[in-house]
């Protein structure tokens, strides 16, 4: 079956003075044990907002925002999130017809979103995404939108037209930034503390790859880099998708491919920089037996495996592979439900 995709993480904080507001829709179409739309809403990355069509009621999931936000901001989300339901079913229906598809799974996403850089200076964007795949990208400066093939231009023409890129842009510097600024103050004391990497290197046996593996730092913003006698070291390396934890921290890993040979005629490390603290791990410090791996990072993985499922996520991917395609009354819900494809 085609992944779901969810924009989840997206492009990382630029820098730590940043902070950001994300949300992320999701439509499936009918034919998996999943739900028809979910919403996820994001501040510095971490979870604080939950819709899905089978609860049919927006959640808090954070502290911060349970104890600042009452009955009424919740009921008014939940009834924007229903809008969005129905408006979700018919693009995707719209765009079945216009891919000429009858079967199969297909999936409808935005993300969008602001960030507040600490000299003041703001971003904003909106994202859209068919079967996985970009389909519109806004460019506010312009007020256009830029589209990923021919079914996608139709879409473009018509939002044109209707000036939805005027209204986006409006929330993004305006309503989005407002709300930030009040999220973060909510959380001041959770989305500005400082929590350093905890850092190991695994491997199951000298003859399979290394894995560099950071887990619980906050804010999210980490650099995983490898050494080979003592300069940069890029080749053979996969480096993973940064993952929430349940506890609202992140954890991230970096596997090294090289084989047994290459090991032991070199000296490799792992080093791990977040916030201004830097952390070096060297063959020496390598777990070999599993038995052995300190069970906080096992339940972590698990746990931020779960946390990712729970949110969303059934094949996991974001945009980071294309960074270039970049260039919202009381609620800072900004994504137009009157526009649809």
């Amino acid at each position: 079956m085609r992944s779901v995709v969810l924009l989840l993480l997206g492009a990382q904080l630029a820098y730590a003075g940043t902070h950001s507001l994300k949300y992320v829709y999701t439509g499936v179409s009918r034919g998996i044990d999943f739900p028809e739309f979910t919403a996820v809403g994001l501040v510095d990355e971490g979870q604080f907002y939950y819709f899905d069509s089978n609860i049919k009621q927006a959640v808090p999931k954070t502290e911060w925002i349970r104890q600042n936000e009452g009955a009424d901001y919740w009921d008014r989300e939940t009834q924007n999130m229903v809008g969005y339901h129905q408006n979700f079913k018919d693009s995707i229906q719209i765009l079945k017809e216009r891919f000429n598809q009858s079967a199969g799974v297909h999936t409808w996403q935005v993300m969008y979103g602001c960030e507040l850089n600490d000299d003041g200076t703001t971003q904003g964007f909106y994202q859209y995404a068919y079967d996985g795949a970009d389909f519109v990208s806004l460019d506010k400066n312009t007020l256009t939108w830029t589209a990923a093939n021919p079914q996608a231009v139709i879409t473009k023409h018509k939002w044109e037209a209707l000036a939805v890129a005027e209204q986006n842009k409006g929330y993004l510097e305006n309503t989005c930034i407002e709300w930030l600024k009040k999220y973060v103050a909510y959380g001041k004391d959770t989305l500005e503390r400082k929590v350093s990497p905890q850092v190991s290197l695994l491997q199951k046996d000298p003859s399979t790859p290394v894995t560099c593996h950071a887990t619980g730092f906050y804010p999210s913003g980490v650099t995983i880099t490898w050494q080979k006698n003592g300069q940069d070291h890029d080749e053979d390396v996969d480096l993973g998708e940064l993952l929430p934890n349940e506890d609202g921290s992140f954890q991230r890993m970096s596997t090294l491919n090289v084989g047994p040979d290459e090991w032991k005629n070199n000296r490799f490390s792992c080093v791990v920089e977040h916030q201004d603290k830097t952390i070096r791990k060297t063959e020496d410090d390598i777990i070999t037996n599993f038995d052995s791996v300190p069970i906080a990072i096992i339940v972590g993985a698990v746990a931020a495996v779960v946390l990712v499922i729970v949110i969303g996520v059934v094949g996991y991917l974001v945009y980071q592979r294309k960074k270039g395609f970049k260039p919202v009354s009381a609620s800072d819900d900004g994504s137009n439900s009157s526009a649809r494809t």
